[in-house]
């Protein structure tokens, strides 16, 4: 990396990363290219060290092993998510069979990456997980309403009728393209592109799999708002 950018940033502060793994070469390696790029760095060399931090320092994003000395991460994540719904959690793993990919999305990862990995990709990636939480954005307080779904795009509060719905970064990130589209079908590619970033690796089926997780949390309790349209990909809007 040739220089130093001005990080995202959110209420004053710069972001905040914990990387957690128990290979110091990497953690230094890891840690120090995020705090040149402005972020404040911390690590954990596991995972009941990355979950006591985590109830201290509140990190925006936490690049996560899989294969740690003491619980794994598919367990921290759990963890975590119990402690801060909205932390954006990227895995960093030599796991690098589909299986495990899949593995990872369908325990709640916003993404996954393989060793051996590119430093500036980690950063890109992390980056990429705080706009979609629209970190970078100022606060305006600004809704967005859909039938009786409502998204506070400051906030990153979401409610259904008053009920209040808690959605990881991912799925806040996707609800909100397609309530900023409402009414309008959105491709399975589209929505990669905007929620996941253009670099990212995966398949149209990730998307498949988001959409499951709103669905069970914004369609649960009500009409359904998310439509699918065949051969094309999908559409928030009400009705019957």
């Amino acid at each position: 990396m040739s220089a130093p950018k001005t990080p995202p940033h959110t209420g004053g502060r710069a972001l905040r990363v914990l990387v957690v793994d128990d290979e110091p070469g990497l953690v230094d390696s890891l840690t120090a290219g995020f705090r040149f790029q402005g972020w404040e760095a911390e690590s954990a060399p596991t995972g009941e060290v990355a979950v006591a931090k985590c109830r201290i320092s509140e990190p925006d994003v936490v690049v996560l092993d899989i294969g740690l000395p003491d619980i794994d991460g598919f367990e921290v994540l759990a963890r975590l998510r119990a402690l801060n719904p909205e932390v954006g959690v990227i895995f960093l793993t030599a796991r690098d069979g589909v299986d495990d990919r899949v593995a990872g999305i369908r325990q709640g990862g916003d993404d996954y990456l393989t060793k051996p990995f590119s430093l500036e990709e980690v950063i890109v990636r992390a980056e990429a997980l705080v706009r979609r939480r629209g970190l970078t954005a100022a606060a305006q307080g600004d809704h967005l309403a859909v039938d009786d779904l409502v998204i506070n795009t400051s906030t990153f509060e979401v409610e259904r009728a008053g009920v209040p719905i808690k959605l990881t970064a991912t799925e806040f990130a996707l609800a909100r393209h397609l309530a900023e589209n409402a009414r309008r079908v959105c491709s399975k590619q589209e929505l990669l592109s905007a929620v996941w970033g253009e670099d990212f690796a995966g398949g149209e089926h990730v998307v498949e799999l988001y959409i499951s997780y709103l669905r069970k949390k914004i369609d649960a309790d009500g009409l359904p708002l998310i439509r699918t349209v065949r051969g094309i990909g999908y559409t928030m809007r009400p009705g019957a």
